[in-house]
């Protein structure tokens, strides 16, 4: 297994970090002391972000990545590798929700969230451990959701089927990286203080707040914490594990 490096030597690749959480997740793991790659399929999001973050660019660079095209993740895998000579941190953010009744979704939209949300967490994981095994370290984070254990399907049945898959690749990844000294980790966020959020519930905020355990919202901040922790070198003895941040809506 290969020594980690300092932190402000390791570089993480953020997908879907342009806006919402990514760009959360992003701060963090800057703030930490990371080189961050912002990705996203938006690119004045992240330019916007990688400005706020470093006008230099000298920590912070961009790229355009589709989660649904494994080749965008190679590219950015070796425009990476170009310039600092190794990736340490993968975080697979990036997911599309279609908020849909169930008997309202049409198998080939079902297919086609399940591909962009399962299938690039596949791909990306896939791709970037290659380079992790050779190395002999890597972190690889994964966002699952609440909707993925419980059922949910306020997002979209499509959305929750998605993130159950992605609670099961972390696994299959966790098991058969561990040997090379690469964990592959995720995070289940419940209902969080942001505008999607806001936007699906509108006026039965009340309601839903009287039936969280904890009477609030999560902070999507402090999901940023927890990735930058999971991506330190210090968290080697973790791996294969899901991290509930729901308030109590979902317990095990």
């Amino acid at each position: 297994m290969g020594a980690p490096l300092p932190l402000d030597a390791q570089t993480a690749v953020i997908t879907g970090a342009g806006n919402g959480i990514g760009a959360q997740i992003t701060r963090a793991l800057h703030a930490a002391g990371f080189r961050v790659i912002i990705t996203d399929i938006d690119p004045d999001a992240t330019y916007r972000l990688a400005e706020e973050l470093d006008l230099a660019s000298e920590t912070a660079l961009t790229a355009t990545l589709d989660v649904s095209k494994p080749g965008d993740f190679q590219s950015v895998l070796d425009k990476v590798t170009d310039r600092w000579g190794s990736v340490e941190v993968l975080v697979n953010n990036a997911a599309v929700t279609r908020a849909r009744p169930l008997m309202e979704i049409d198998p080939a939209e079902f297919n086609e969230v399940m591909a962009l949300n399962a299938g690039g967490v596949f791909a990306g994981s896939q791709i970037f451990a290659r380079h992790f095994m050779e190395r002999g370290y890597g972190r690889i984070i994964n966002m699952a959701s609440l909707a993925g254990q419980n059922g949910g399907t306020t997002t979209g049945a499509h959305y929750a089927a998605s993130k159950g898959a992605i609670l099961t690749l972390t696994k299959v990844f966790a098991r058969d990286l561990a040997a090379y000294g690469i964990t592959c980790n995720c995070i289940s966020p419940g209902p969080l203080d942001s505008p999607m959020v806001h936007a699906l519930v509108g006026e039965n905020m009340p309601q839903m707040l009287k039936n969280i355990p904890a009477g609030q919202l999560g902070d999507p901040a402090f999901v940023g914490q927890l990735v930058t922790l999971l991506a330190s070198p210090a968290a080697g003895f973790v791996t294969g594990a899901c991290w509930d941040y729901n308030g109590g809506l979902y317990m095990r």
